[in-house]
């Protein structure tokens, strides 16, 4: 599975716990991130992540732009859900984005832990058929 990982500033060391904590599972699959949470996952665990734009140069555009050709799996977002980040108009595209293309995607650490879990069981093997690996 492709998955894609972004935090905002102020989530960026819980998305660091997370792959921490489930690094188990998530060596398991190609990992993808923008620029600065991936330089700091990368820095921090043992995960090797693909590394895109930091997210305010267009990072969040390039998870987008993968989404939209059905090479992203899953996406964690770790996101502030402060009136002024909440209506940042890339977090609304990714939203639309994953709801077009039915990618599941968490932007909290409860859905994140359910996703990995389900991925981890085998739950998300749909992905697969929508998204065969060539």
């Amino acid at each position: 599975m492709n998955i894609a990982l972004a935090a905002h500033d102020e989530k960026k060391d819980l998305m660091v716990e997370f792959c921490m904590a489930y690094t188990a599972i998530l060596k398991k699959h190609n990992l993808c991130a923008t620029g600065t949470t991936g330089n700091i996952i990368t820095n921090l665990t043992s995960l090797n992540v693909e590394r895109f734009l930091v997210g305010k140069q267009g990072g969040t555009e390039q998870i987008g732009s993968r989404i939209s050709f059905n090479e992203i799996d899953m996406l964690i977002f770790f996101r502030v859900s402060s009136d002024v980040v909440s209506n940042d108009p890339s977090v609304s595209i990714l939203l639309k984005l994953c709801d077009n293309y039915n990618v599941p995607f968490a932007t909290n650490l409860a859905t994140a832990e359910v996703l990995v879990r389900a991925l981890e069981r085998g739950e998300l093997d749909w992905r697969d058929v929508v998204n065969p690996k060539f």
